[in-house]
């Protein structure tokens, strides 16, 4: 029997895209549970969907049409519950799997039994499907051109950034021992990395497996305006970062992430952020 895996299709207002995404699970050369979650979409996710899945009419699928926005975090959590797959990719409805990204991440870690999460390379695509360039810069075979660090990753997650997060894929079991995403949070890849790197490796496959779309509202372009959520959500991340680090090591870590953060925080004027950062730092030096 083959290992079970399951894809959880997060869509809110990704009509434009949704129906590639929803392609590329079924494309995959690997069998595959699908979930598909419409967070209250206000334009015509909803009808892509229906008419996606009635036309392809996939062998395992389900699907939840929220009335009320969860939020990325509750929403994903709510499909997780769900299931008793044993790997888990949180696919957002505006990105697409590669091929082969389920078969590649179940021989990593049926391999490597202790593996939280299996990340790969990803490509980054514009709106229109168009390529831009490598998440980590490859050579003529396909493959990065310097060595990308896998094991423990504590520290390396802490202080910057250098995982493409569409690219995660779960082993279940210790995504749910962990409570899944964090509901409290307006993201989830940042704080779900350390907790699970905390206590697990992690493994990287050195193939571009995933493609990434670069959409001019999306999560991460428009994280550090004045009216979005995402930075206080990574002062609480950083919060938890404290409780968390052991030793001198991981507190330069994250004094690096706290550096950078304020840094962001001061350039786009969100002054009580920046002072809530630097407050942090002063207690992390002091920190025994």
């Amino acid at each position: 029997m083959l290992t079970k895996v399951c894809v959880i299709c997060l869509c809110y207002n990704h009509e434009e895209y949704v129906e590639d995404a929803l392609a590329s699970v079924l494309a995959q050369t690997y069998p595959i549970e699908l979930i598909v979650v419409d967070d209250a979409s206000s334009d015509g996710s909803v009808e892509k969907i229906k008419g996606f899945l009635t036309k392809h009419n996939p062998v395992s699928v389900k699907t939840l049409f929220n009335e009320r926005n969860l939020g990325n975090c509750k929403a994903f959590n709510t499909a997780l519950e769900l299931t008793n797959a044993e790997f888990i990719i949180d696919l957002a409805a505006d990105d697409i799997l590669l091929p082969n990204r389920v078969g590649e991440g179940v021989k990593s870690l049926i391999e490597k039994p202790e593996v939280a999460v299996n990340f790969t390379n990803a490509y980054y695509i514009n709106e229109k499907g168009q390529y831009i360039k490598s998440h980590y810069p490859v050579d003529n075979q396909g493959h990065s051109k310097f060595l990308v660090q896998e094991g423990d990753l504590f520290v390396e997650i802490l202080k910057r950034y250098f995982i493409c997060p569409p690219t995660l894929m779960y082993r279940a079991s210790y995504l749910k021992a962990i409570g899944g995403y964090d509901e409290a949070l307006a993201y989830e890849d940042f704080d779900v990395m350390l907790r699970l790197s905390r206590l697990h490796p992690f493994s990287y496959t050195d193939k571009v497996l995933v493609e990434k779309r670069v959409v001019s509202n999306s999560m991460g372009t428009v994280q550090y305006k004045k009216s979005n959520k995402q930075l206080y959500s990574t002062l609480k991340i950083c919060k938890k970062a404290f409780e968390m680090i052991q030793n001198r090591k991981e507190k330069r870590a994250l004094l690096m992430r706290l550096l950078y953060e304020s840094k962001q925080a001061f350039i786009h004027k969100r002054f009580l952020l920046f002072n809530a950062f630097i407050n942090l730092g002063f207690k992390t030096i002091l920190k025994k």
